[in-house]
């Protein structure tokens, strides 16, 4: 098998946490990286044992090395559309991690750039990889739960603000707070769970009661003292969707809650789904039944690399394709206007 040249953009925690997965990715070389934080650029290149001249703090000069076949974007929101566009151009596949862009808009440019270009595009939503997410997807393929008509999506954390002051906290650059960032995860894999990417109607609340008091803060991220906080951090939300399906979407940074919960419940005319517990509920010779779903746990960070690779090498589609993702991104989009506006929205105005 030849090697594929990656190149990382964004050296903080998340091109990090790729790093450790890419060294057991078979196929995968990391050949340069990006940052422009010196210090920071140099101990990434320290870790994947790059030399000096493969350290580069401006990404169009990175872009022209030829060795570099596919890139992994691991920066602020608002620099995924840009920055994937330009790697497109330069004729290289792309991994973007999520959320896909700061709007619908932008989201659709990325989309019709990686079809320009004959390159692949995958979003980072490693939540579909998981042996649990995958084991109860085939499930839901075979009809066990009929028609899904309501679901639960629920991202809550006790406390886990990541790096206060920095992109995550700042509206312009990361779009949102926990409605881009954790919750796109569980939305979407609510969403897929479903086979329902078509929202028609949002009605949503966003509160900011921890953040500008800089209270429930999470190891994630690089905390800038001297930055700010303007985003939400707990939103709870409505949505409608084309088949008349509804889902309740919960998700927050901080909040005073026994417990971090991550979960999608999902009701449907023949059975229900519990995420968490991986149980399907149904009824069978007029009695109740609870039938427990057993599962291979799997890295999904590194299946999801995997994936990625093999979407290059072999001509894979890749998961997280542009007719899902731009429905996930217009539901994201819905909801957090409904907030900010405190009124209806519908997918029109988006």
């Amino acid at each position: 098998m030849r090697a594929i040249g990656i190149g990382i953009i964004g050296c903080g925690s998340v091109g990090f946490h790729h790093l450790k997965r890419l060294v057991n990715v078979e196929g995968a070389k990391i050949v340069v990286a990006c940052d422009i934080n010196p210090s920071l650029l140099e101990r990434f290149g320290e870790a994947a044992g790059l030399s000096k001249r493969s350290l580069y703090k401006d990404y169009r000069a990175m872009l022209k090395q030829t060795d570099v076949e596919a890139v992994i974007i691991c920066l602020p929101t608002r620099l995924h559309f840009p920055v994937a566009v330009e790697a497109f151009e330069a004729g290289r596949h792309v991994f973007c991690e999520k959320p896909i862009a700061l709007n619908l808009s932008e989201a659709k440019e990325m989309f019709k750039a990686a079809e320009k270009s004959g390159k692949k595009l995958l979003i980072g939503l490693q939540s579909r990889f998981r042996g649990d997410s995958q084991v109860l997807k085939r499930h839901v393929d075979n009809g066990e739960l009929g028609e899904i008509y309501y679901a639960k999506s629920m991202m809550v954390r006790r406390s886990g603000i990541p790096g206060w002051g920095s992109w995550f906290t700042r509206q312009r650059d990361a779009g949102a707070g926990p409605i881009f960032d954790n919750g796109v995860h569980v939305l979407d894999l609510t969403l897929w769970l479903m086979s329902n990417f078509k929202p028609t109607v949002a009605y949503a609340s966003s509160y900011a009661k921890f953040g500008p008091e800089k209270r429930g803060l999470g190891q994630w991220g690089m905390p800038e003292p001297e930055g700010y906080f303007d985003v939400e951090d707990l939103a709870t939300a409505l949505l409608r969707m084309e088949n008349d399906a509804s889902v309740f979407f919960e998700v927050s940074w901080a909040s005073h809650i026994a417990k971090s919960e991550f979960n999608v419940r999902l009701m449907g005319d023949k059975a229900g789904l519990d995420f968490e517990s991986t149980t399907i509920y149904a009824t069978e010779l007029g009695g109740h039944i609870d039938k427990k779903i057993h599962f291979e746990e799997k890295d999904p960070y590194l299946a999801e690399m995997n994936h990625f690779l093999d979407c290059i090498l072999n001509d894979e589609v890749p998961i997280t394709g542009p007719e899902e993702m731009l429905g996930l991104q217009k539901a994201l989009d819905m909801i957090l206007k409904s907030s900010l506006e405190n009124r209806l929205v519908t997918a029109e105005e988006v």
